[in-house]
């Protein structure tokens, strides 16, 4: 297994008590890192950071833009500049292009796409950050793929990709690095509901055979994950990479 050390690295996770974002805060732990979880629901964060042995934890409504900034920077200003953010939070509801209302499109891109750049904007403020801080937002390949009943979140996760692009070049001269994961279909409880609502569908079952190393593992995200967070990676910005059991080469 390939080794990382995040000794003395201060670095925020977003959706973190659950799916990828908490197999990444496990695997940040482990290398050394002090690891601050963030998360909407405080019951499930606190049994996830006890889990794990974090003791730093933060319940935050990332569906309120605004006042999740404020929240991110209070912390940041209590704990201290950052090394590393990675934005784990997201949501996946399937709608038909009917149900898609403003009020309906605009809840999914606050959590997956506003506040990952408006904690961006705090974190990349002065003496908010240690230089060399990478960034690393957890997109999807379906920002790359069309599918039924998911514009809301294929635009959001496009959106994330298009950003980092912008933002890698803007923040490069604070010697920041932002960067993007795309996973595949993955096992994790975002899965779980796909299963439910389409798991016998033509289209979910092709989505499989693309896939044909099969469903990706959240641990192996989080090693994505890290790689993009370590020196190994100091050259690497503005990249979306893929971990999608082969999904795009099909």
């Amino acid at each position: 297994m390939i080794r990382f050390d995040f000794s003395g690295k201060r670095i925020l996770v977003t959706g973190a008590s659950s799916g990828i974002g908490s197999s990444v805060c496990e695997l940040l732990k482990g290398s050394g890192a002090e690891v601050i979880m963030v998360a909407n629901h405080m019951e499930k964060l606190e049994k996830k950071a006890s889990e794990l042995g974090i003791p730093y934890y933060y319940s935050v409504d990332l569906s309120d833009v605004k006042s999740a900034g404020e929240a991110i920077e209070a912390i940041v200003r209590e704990r201290g500049p950052l090394d590393g953010f990675v934005h784990s939070a997201g949501i996946g509801t399937v709608r038909p292009v009917k149900m898609c209302t403003y009020d309906f499109m605009k809840s999914v891109m606050d959590v997956n796409f506003f506040s990952f750049i408006e904690i961006i904007r705090v974190i990349s403020k002065k003496k908010n950050f240690t230089p060399g801080m990478s960034i690393v937002g957890i997109s999807s390949v379906a920002s790359l793929e069309g599918n039924q009943s998911k514009t809301a979140y294929c635009a959001s996760k496009a959106a994330m990709d298009g950003a980092i692009r912008c933002l890698a070049k803007e923040l490069s001269p604070k010697d920041i690095r932002v960067n993007s994961v795309m996973p595949g279909i993955t096992r994790t409880g975002m899965m779980g509901s796909m299963l439910e609502v389409g798991e016998d569908s033509e289209d979910f079952k092709g989505i499989l055979q693309r896939q044909y190393r099969g469903i990706c593992e959240p641990e192996q995200v989080a090693m994505a994950v890290a790689f993009l967070l370590s020196e190994e990676t100091r050259f690497t910005t503005g990249s979306s990479i893929a971990v999608d059991s082969g999904r795009l080469s099909s």
